[in-house]
């Protein structure tokens, strides 16, 4: 059996010796044996550890990865494809919201939901189920000052107008994306007053960044798949 030393691992990886201890000491890769004078002998299951988790950190976080290849130790492939998978799907929905979002922001004529046209005045349940989100964030993004619905002056109710449905669904493709509040604030008040070129601009970026962390996310995938293999846990074609 080959074993490899830690800097050989290290300099494959771009990586300093110390990072790979610590993620040893985080249980994300098997304990490894240990030579006569005390230092660590790697082998190639754990240069598939920690090849798998320098890909998979950047496109699932480290929470996640740290799940997964927890599972992978267990023997419990499927539990670790699981939570990938539904790591992936949300990504996938995150992209059909921000393609909702800009469709919208470049045809404001387009209708949100097909065949469904815009009441001039929705309740915060109706504009919190058009836009696929929780009512309780819009009473946060509210709070922030990211949108300023009116209120009906009888009993003080939130109303909500296209526009309004318009701003909750450039915030909600624009959360997961790095964004100060501050500049969050003035790319939805731009479409409050119609100059909505800054949030296509912006959305497609939101885009961009979603489609990177897609790859990010393949390739992460293609490292777990070699994992999983040299683990024992799938056959080698």
């Amino acid at each position: 059996m080959r074993y490899f030393k830690p800097i050989e691992i290290a300099r494959e990886l771009g990586i300093s010796t110390s990072a790979l201890r610590h993620y040893e000491s985080w249980g994300v890769v098997p304990a490894p044996e240990r030579a006569e004078n005390g230092y660590r002998l790697y082998t190639k299951l754990h240069l598939a550890y920690f090849r798998c988790l320098r890909a998979m950190f950047p496109a699932f976080g480290v929470g996640l990865t740290c799940m997964v290849l927890r599972h992978i130790q267990n023997g419990d492939m499927d539990a670790a494809f699981w939570l990938v998978n539904k790591a992936q799907a949300d990504l996938q929905e995150e992209k059909a919201a921000a393609d909702q979002t800009l469709a919208v922001l470049r045809d404001p004529e387009l209708p949100i939901i097909p065949g469904h046209k815009l009441k001039q005045l929705m309740t915060i349940g109706e504009a919190a189920a058009l836009a696929n989100v929780q009512a309780s964030a819009i009473r946060h993004w509210e709070k922030e000052g990211l949108i300023s619905p009116e209120r009906d002056p009888e009993n003080g109710y939130r109303l909500f107008t296209p526009v309004h449905i318009r701003q909750i669904l450039l915030i909600r493709t624009l959360r997961r994306t790095v964004y100060f509040l501050e500049h969050m604030k003035e790319i939805v008040q731009a479409v409050e007053h119609q100059s909505i070129e800054k949030a296509k601009q912006v959305t497609e970026h939101a885009l961009k960044s979603i489609h990177q962390r897609n790859r990010r996310q393949f390739s992460g995938v293609y490292q777990l798949v070699e994992l999983c293999k040299e683990a024992g846990l799938m056959e080698h074609e």
